[in-house]
């Protein structure tokens, strides 16, 4: 029998009422935070890398500057018309009722301009000052995450984590679009990378978050099929990243340290997926799983920079 997973005091408690969100003024800091920092962050480490794996250290740093600039307002603005579309449900979750829109410090239609505000920028600094692909690539991406992820799949589908996985790989292929204005087999291993990566990082999140998003309405994987199937599910995404992430090597972009420490990275989280099998604490397992998950990805970035094969 599957284990009950239990929720824990970070997060709220199961089944219990929520409380109101309190009221309080708006201030800069809003503005930031609507943004998902954390997101833009973790995501511009992947465009920083696809970009310098193009470059193979021959580095334009203006056009560096600007595909990072361009990039982070583009996936900005996702994040901000994502909070715009989730309003009425941040409301029910513990995770996300403060955030601002549920408090009321700001309003939907100052989100969802500052949303487009930023849209349109990000874009504009792309295909203008980068090229035109990376522009388009931006735009694919921004699609994907608001309308077919956000505004769709995230209410009605299970297979809304896979899908939005699209627009989460295109970063790094942004980057790595700027400097080589062409999709080829580079592109292709970096998008892989991360669609893969994306699943199971989520899940481990959903997991560990379970009553939260049940109560929210969420027809996440762990929600609707269980805990048990969203482990199989995340084993099915670990284990094929390791041998893709060594292809950066194959294709020789990468030295022989990237492709000893990627296997070991990859390894090692296959491990921590597969011991979910067997865990007693499901909510610790989780709550692990995912913050590996998060140092992998920037490990494994850093170490491709830092290991780029040169011309």
């Amino acid at each position: 029998m599957e284990k009950q997973v239990r929720f824990d005091s970070e997060a709220g408690t199961a089944g219990g009422a929520l409380e109101t969100p309190v009221p309080r003024s708006l201030s800069w800091k809003d503005f930031v935070q609507v943004a998902k920092p954390g997101i833009l962050f973790s995501n511009l480490i992947t465009t920083f890398g696809g970009f310098w794996i193009a470059s193979r250290w021959d580095i334009n740093w203006l056009l560096m500057v600007w595909t990072l600039l361009g990039t982070m307002l583009v996936m900005a603005s996702g994040c901000v018309l994502n909070n715009y579309l989730d309003r009425d449900m941040d409301v029910k979750m513990a995770r996300t009722r403060n955030r601002a829109l549920p408090t009321g410090a700001m309003t939907p239609n100052l989100v969802l301009g500052y949303g487009i505000f930023l849209g349109v920028v990000g874009v504009s600094v792309l295909g203008i000052l980068v090229n035109p692909l990376s522009a388009l690539l931006g735009l694919l991406g921004l699609f994907v995450y608001v309308w077919v992820y956000t505004a769709w799949l995230k209410r009605t589908s299970v297979w809304s984590t896979t899908i939005g996985a699209i627009s989460g790989a295109v970063p790094p292929v942004i980057g790595y679009a700027a400097v080589a204005n062409q999709l080829d087999m580079g592109a292709l291993i970096l998008f892989l990378i991360l669609f893969l990566w994306q699943p199971p990082h989520f899940w481990a999140l959903g997991i560990r978050r379970l009553e939260d998003y049940r109560t929210a309405g969420y027809p996440l994987l762990p929600v609707v099929k269980g805990v048990h199937p969203t482990k199989i599910s995340m084993m099915r995404y670990v284990v094929p990243l390791v041998p893709v992430s060594i292809l950066l090597y194959t294709y020789n972009y990468v030295g022989v340290f990237y492709l000893v420490a990627s296997t070991v990275l990859g390894l090692a989280w296959v491990f921590m997926c597969a011991r979910g099998f067997g865990a007693r604490d499901e909510i610790k397992w989780s709550k692990g799983v995912f913050l590996f998950s998060i140092n992998y990805l920037t490990l494994l970035f850093v170490i491709m920079v830092i290991d780029t094969a040169g011309r």
